[in-house]
């Protein structure tokens, strides 16, 4: 389907929450997939943890996704400010599509109303804006979003993606976190088109060879 595929995660956690499952089965078909996450968030860890948990635990949980090591890009932007660093991300971003030249990027909705999200997505769709890209649902901060891309997925695919999640033990008490959330809206994204399960992308770009 895809060769290289990139994932643009402005926090960690935001790539497996958004696409977990579309991860795991583009890497069973034989895609190489990159992740980037962009902040680990320190200042919004719990105190009962050490401040650099994220990098941890999204290495766990991206090794579950069958992410190499080698992929997996972790940058040192503060949260909730990347609105004020958007030329120095989107300068990061080219240097990752010259090394890299994905043909599919993974990234938040243009509809996402997260400030960190929205520039991850909005520089995004700059620098890449000769490929195909995808826009990942995160509902809770989805004031809408286009329900334009349908992926099908297995029981074992969500599984995996629950997997990985639970690698976020810091993160424990997001209640979409919990399986019964992620099943839930596998499920409910399934039967919009006739399956078991499935995620949800907005087409924001689509190439075509």
């Amino acid at each position: 389907m895809y060769n290289k595929v990139l994932i643009l995660s402005p926090h960690t956690d935001d790539g497996e929450l958004g696409c977990g499952g579309f991860i795991t089965k583009l890497k069973d078909i034989g895609s190489e997939i990159y992740y980037i996450a962009f902040s680990s968030a320190e200042k919004s860890v719990p105190k009962e943890y050490p401040k650099d948990i994220l990098k941890m635990e999204v290495k766990k949980a991206t090794s579950i996704l069958g992410i190499k090591e080698e992929n997996l890009f972790i940058l040192n932007y503060e949260v909730r400010t990347f609105h004020e660093k958007r030329q120095n991300i989107l300068e990061d971003l080219i240097k990752f599509k010259k090394n890299i030249k994905p043909d599919l990027v993974l990234l938040p909705s243009l509809h996402d109303i997260h400030q960190d999200h929205i520039t991850i997505a909005k520089e995004g769709l700059r620098a890449f804006k000769n490929t195909t890209i995808l826009g990942y649902e995160l509902p809770w901060n989805n004031l809408t979003i286009d329900t334009t891309c349908f992926v099908k997925l297995q029981e074992y695919n969500i599984k995996m993606k629950a997997k990985a999640l639970r690698a976020y033990e810091s993160q424990k008490n997001r209640v979409y976190f919990t399986e019964g959330f992620i099943f839930n809206l596998a499920r409910t994204r399934g039967v919009q088109i006739g399956c078991d399960y499935a995620e949800v992308f907005e087409v924001i770009r689509l190439v075509i060879d």
